[in-house]
């Protein structure tokens, strides 16, 4: 599946709130519509042991919402907590080793320019996410951000693409009105002390009639 939203987590921006905490009250915001919205887990700094076991808790957040559950990087991960698919970020592994090691998964891509986009799309991904398209801290690494007209680009290629970076209610639907399938979202949910209408906002961003 290709989500509208798709949420990544961050337990360091909850604001001591218990990370599952917030995902099921951000999913509650999308009410019937959360079969749209997929949750990634993107906790670089948890061991295996722990990465596991929080999947697993959001796993059974995630299937009592109807959304989809995705896993950062770790096909290994994703297999063991029966997971939707998996995130593979810069540097991980290939689109091909990844759908030998789990056929059944939906793969997805991160993408920083047009180039990465069309070898994702040649490689089999089932969808990208590109950016930053806006400015945002978690992702001044990779420089500066990409703007709107890169964004067009890349969604002019034939596969779905996620706009990330710096997104939220206030900007989501201009990514939506120059192609973008869906938009990722961290911080503009995550951090947000309303997480279910946080979300509740951007999914209807997402998916309102574009004018």
């Amino acid at each position: 599946m290709v989500p509208r939203v798709y949420l990544i987590t961050d337990r360091h921006a909850t604001g001591g709130r218990q990370l599952c905490d917030v995902v099921a009250a951000a999913l509650r915001g999308a009410g019937p519509a959360a079969t749209q919205v997929a949750v990634q887990v993107r906790e670089k700094d948890l061991s295996a042991r722990a990465l596991v076991e929080l999947a697993r808790q959001l796993r059974a957040v995630t299937s009592a919402a109807g959304a989809a559950l995705f896993v950062n990087d770790r096909v290994d991960v994703a297999l063991a907590v029966e997971a939707d698919g998996v995130h593979l970020p810069t540097g991980a592994l290939s689109v091909r080793d990844a759908r030998s090691l789990a056929p059944n998964l939906c793969i997805a891509v991160s993408t920083h320019d047009c180039s990465e986009v069309e070898l994702a799309t040649r490689a089999g991904a089932d969808f990208v996410v590109f950016g930053p398209v806006f400015d945002t801290p978690s992702k001044r690494v990779y420089g500066p951000p990409k703007g709107l007209e890169a964004l067009a680009r890349a969604c002019s290629c034939s596969i779905p693409v996620i706009a990330l970076g710096g997104i939220d209610n206030s900007n989501a639907d201009h990514c939506i009105r120059i192609g973008a399938y869906g938009i990722a979202a961290i911080r503009s949910v995550i951090a947000a002390a309303d997480a279910e209408f946080a979300l509740g906002q951007l999914l209807s961003a997402c998916t309102r009639p574009v004018t």
